[in-house]
């Protein structure tokens, strides 16, 4: 099977956003909680900055990194006219 440049534009495209996804999901869960007690000094809301990152700040982050990841996979696939057909 014979691969072509737009094909290998487009994962090429879709492989660095999800390092990129990847990466700041990286930073978020492991980064965040190991300077948890250093971020425990802070106070937001009441909360130890530490806890309210784990119990508030990360579901928010992940969410929303699935939600750009969709959009912006909806926006290439169109761009290299590879999207999925709508059912009528």
């Amino acid at each position: 099977m014979q691969v072509s440049e737009k094909h290998k534009a487009y994962w090429r495209k879709n492989l660095q956003m999800t390092g990129l996804l990847l990466a700041i999901w990286f930073v978020v869960t492991f980064v965040f909680s190991f300077y948890a007690r250093a971020l425990n000094e802070f106070t937001f809301i009441g909360f130890p900055l530490g806890f309210y990152f784990a119990a508030q700040g990360s579901p928010v982050i992940y969410v929303v990194i699935i939600w750009y990841y969709a959009r912006y996979m909806n926006k290439l696939d169109r761009r290299y006219n590879v999207q999925e057909l709508e059912e009528e």
